[in-house]
């Protein structure tokens, strides 16, 4: 389990991008189940719509993209640095399901799928309910400035 102090650790995100407010459980090498708590106040919302606020997909991709590159540094055990950045290298296969509003807490599933040369191959998949609100295949590699 990490809290919100251990995760800003771990990821260079800070307020309106940080989507990622608490880690459940993390098993280095494997697999990670994060939390985003979505309410009224997000941001986004006042635009995207005034008349039925949803969550934007991107920003869910986004979401689990922050908790995958929170298991990459815990599977090298290391913590980022000024001198590289954890980019979005590919998303293949994004599903959006159902809507995510004010209210929901998005359950983010992670688990890598393949490391080579560098690049990270993960599923995820955004849950609310405990059915799913969003589903992907995700690519990453961490790149030196």
């Amino acid at each position: 389990m990490m809290d919100i102090h251990q995760i800003l650790k771990y990821l260079p995100h800070r307020y309106p991008f940080l989507l990622v407010d608490r880690v459940l459980e993390c098993e280095p090498g494997k697999r990670i189940s994060a939390i985003k708590n979505v309410t009224i106040n997000e941001p986004f919302f006042p635009g995207h719509f005034p008349h039925h606020p949803v969550m934007p997909g991107v920003l869910i991709i986004e979401a689990l993209a922050q908790t995958a590159a929170i298991l990459s540094f815990k599977t090298m055990d290391t913590l980022p640095d000024d001198k590289s950045v954890y980019y979005f290298v590919g998303i293949d296969s994004a599903r959006f399901k159902r809507p995510v509003g004010p209210g929901d807490q998005l359950v983010l599933n992670v688990e890598i799928t393949r490391t080579v040369k560098g690049i990270w191959k993960y599923t995820a998949q955004a849950l609310v309910d405990g059915k799913v609100a969003t589903e992907a295949e995700l690519m990453c590699t961490l790149k030196a400035l």
